[in-house]
């Protein structure tokens, strides 16, 4: 048991270096952050099961395949906040107003509850607490440049420098008329850009300062006030920013 929990902490295998520590001390910091949080919200998944059930016939959680560390797809799940038919209106991206979002989904989605049933995804050791934020595969092969595959060389997270920006300003951009394309040509270059940054930059005390950002920039819109601050890596993904592939270069 505890060799699959440490099996996923990326590094070298062989030979301490301060990295491997950090990798080491990052994943204690997942198993005992989760389990605490698990059980500590067990009342709260249990209120949310009751309001999905009543709000809209389906499944209590939702299992999205995304990508993971070194381009290996997992499942990620989510508590379900859309109605189950969306054969209508098939993207990939949510929209703000999004037609297929029930109303206490919507909520769900505002406070990023329906984002907590990832900790289990922690604790299997398949995402950690801060990391890039994983997407689908289908937008990983149509649109990463070689450049963005970067974020695939650790785990993905829950909460990242990209997915501040994009609760936070992202999300006010996307049309619901086409938010895929609005989504990876406005929003997708700065979000990897600034996980990039992340990546090359991760260290506990910097965890913790994403982290805490998070946890300020929910709360903040929860109460009806905007997080309107830029994130402190604006200032250094210039040089990061890359253009997206598009669905027409794969027919090339």
């Amino acid at each position: 048991m505890a060799k699959r929990l440490f099996d996923s902490v990326p590094g070298p295998k062989y030979g301490p270096t301060p990295r491997s520590y950090f990798a080491l001390t990052k994943r204690l910091f997942d198993i005992t952050l989760s389990c605490v949080s698990l059980l500590m919200l067990a009342p709260l998944f249990g209120v949310v099961a009751i309001g999905i059930f009543v709000s809209s016939p389906g499944s209590i959680f939702y299992r999205a395949h995304r990508m993971g560390i070194n381009r290996k797809e997992f499942v990620m799940y989510k508590f379900r906040t859309m109605h189950v038919d969306q054969q209508w209106f098939p993207s990939l991206i949510t929209a703000k107003e999004d037609p297929r979002v029930f109303r206490f989904g919507a909520w769900l989605r505002r406070s990023k509850i329906d984002e907590l049933p990832q900790l289990i995804n922690v604790l299997k050791g398949e995402m950690s607490i801060v990391g890039p934020r994983p997407e689908d595969p289908k937008i990983v092969q149509l649109y990463y440049t070689p450049e963005h595959l970067e974020t695939l060389s650790v785990l993905p997270g829950l909460a990242s420098p990209g997915s501040i920006y994009n609760y936070t300003h992202g999300e006010a951009m996307l049309d619901v008329s086409d938010a895929e394309e609005c989504y990876v040509e406005k929003i997708l270059p700065i979000k990897l850009a600034l996980d990039i940054v992340y990546v090359r930059e991760a260290s506990f005390a910097y965890d913790l300062s994403i982290i805490l950002r998070t946890i300020l920039a929910i709360l903040l819109n929860i109460i009806g006030r905007r997080y309107s601050s830029n994130p402190p890596e604006i200032k250094k993904i210039q040089g990061l920013i890359y253009s997206v592939k598009y669905k027409c270069e794969q027919d090339l």
